[in-house]
């Protein structure tokens, strides 16, 4: 087992989403144990494979990961994807929070009934503080830090992706982050992962909400 990489998480996207995309654009292989029930949960807890009584956790050599930027940071460094010295690493985890301070905004939304603030505060977010930086950074470079693909480079397709499932014509002011994308999706790792069937997540739906709620026991309103 040691040699398998297992995910530990829901039947979607959440925090789990952007590891999925990092290792499929690593190549690498892997398998998932979803969480269908409390019961899987308070055994993965009871076993003390959740540091923090949370997830996700990932195995993958002979470790039991917890903490997604922890996670994803053990993924880029081990294929390669966090730049070449300490000042590329400091680059790439620089742009890395901000996209997951960003894609965390989504996270929120299938579980509140009233999506418009969630959305417009997202929009207005992504308009002035996010995607200037990016479209900035992208003024003539083909990837964001070091002429290399990395791990920031992986995390903008991802949100760019998420933004214009909510709103199609975003990157409209953006060319550069447009025509980055337009890249990105033409490696074939990333092409296969966004084909129908792969196993990119659909965007979250109610069968997913009641899921995290029985398996965290959430009964009122989600906080």
């Amino acid at each position: 087992m040691s040699g398998k990489v297992i995910l530990h998480y829901f039947n979607g996207r959440g925090k789990m989403e952007s590891i999925r995309w990092l290792l499929t654009v690593a190549e690498v292989e892997f398998e998932e144990h979803y969480l269908t029930n409390r019961d899987q949960y308070l055994k993965l807890l009871n076993e003390g494979s959740l540091m923090f009584q949370q997830v996700p956790l990932v195995e993958i050599d002979g470790l039991k990961l917890v903490q997604t930027k922890a996670i994803l940071h053990y993924i880029a460094e081990k294929y390669n994807l966090h730049g070449k010295d300490i000042k590329e690493h400091v680059m790439i985890d620089m742009y890395a929070e901000g996209l997951m301070d960003h894609m965390e905004m989504f996270m929120v939304l299938p579980f509140v009934t009233d999506t418009k603030p969630k959305l417009d505060n997202i929009r207005s977010k992504a308009e002035e503080r996010y995607l200037p930086v990016f479209e900035k950074a992208l003024t003539g470079p083909v990837y964001l830090v070091g002429g290399k693909l990395s791990l920031a480079d992986v995390l903008l397709v991802e949100c760019t992706l998420m933004l214009e499932e909510k709103f199609p014509d975003i990157l409209k002011e953006f060319p550069n982050i447009k025509s980055f994308q337009g890249r990105m999706t033409q490696i074939p790792a990333i092409s296969r992962f966004l084909q129908p069937g792969s196993k990119r997540k659909p965007l979250p739906d109610e069968g997913y909400v009641k899921t995290v709620k029985e398996v965290f026991n959430i009964t009122g309103p989600f906080p």
